[in-house]
């Protein structure tokens, strides 16, 4: 069935069903016949904006970091520690939010071909746009570089953990669910991190 229709663009149509049919049907079921249907519109038309499939897949995974890459570049704060704890917030709100779990297709088998390895890149930058926050920190500099590795790597994963609860969860999270949910994903994250709450806005001076 083809969805309702909207404002979106014939390209964003067929990434909205996408996300959909992804998600919620699987990868590997979803023909490009499906995407067809669900976006209204030929199944030959899919070929003028992607070149199949994996195209549209990439998109959809790129959209899941790109905001976030773009955030960490340009972030403003007077210490480390606030830009840190903007970028989680910021990180784990876009994985929350919008009608469909689209960092659940983080797990897929095929993202780990080579057809991917442009996603994985810059999944990468932002872990290393991570480590650079935290290494700028008070608790990051005392760090050994492996120790710092390790806390990167665990603070990352925390984040992203929120593909975890939204796929307990299923459904579209209310604006009010998503904000709770970034913001106390990235106060977790910071604590990991050995960020303390006396170094961000509103933080209790004696906090140890």
């Amino acid at each position: 069935m083809a969805r309702p229709r909207s404002e979106l663009s014939p390209r964003e149509e067929i990434l909205a069903a996408a996300a959909e049919l992804f998600t919620v049907h699987g990868y590997a079921a979803t023909t490009t016949r499906a995407l067809a249907e669900r976006a209204g519109i030929r199944q030959a038309s899919i070929y003028h904006y992607f070149d199949g499939k994996e195209d549209i897949l990439a998109e959809l995974l790129e959209s899941t970091v790109r905001p976030s890459l773009e955030a960490a570049r340009a972030l403003a704060g007077a210490t480390a520690e606030e830009r840190l704890r903007e970028l989680c917030q910021r990180d784990a709100r876009l994985l929350c939010a919008g009608p469909y779990n689209l960092g659940a297709l983080y797990l897929l088998p095929e993202v780990r071909t080579e057809r991917f390895a442009g996603f994985r890149r810059m999944r990468e930058e932002l872990k290393a746009a991570y480590g650079e926050l935290l290494a700028g920190t008070s608790a990051g500099a005392a760090l050994s570089p492996e120790d710092r590795a390790l806390r990167t790597d665990l603070l990352f994963a925390l984040i992203e953990g929120v593909i975890l609860i939204r796929r307990d969860t299923p459904g579209e999270m209310a604006a009010t669910a998503v904000e709770t949910l970034a913001a106390a994903t990235a106060d977790a994250a910071l604590r990991l991190a050995g960020v303390r709450e006396r170094h961000l806005p509103g933080g209790d001076p004696g906090a140890a």
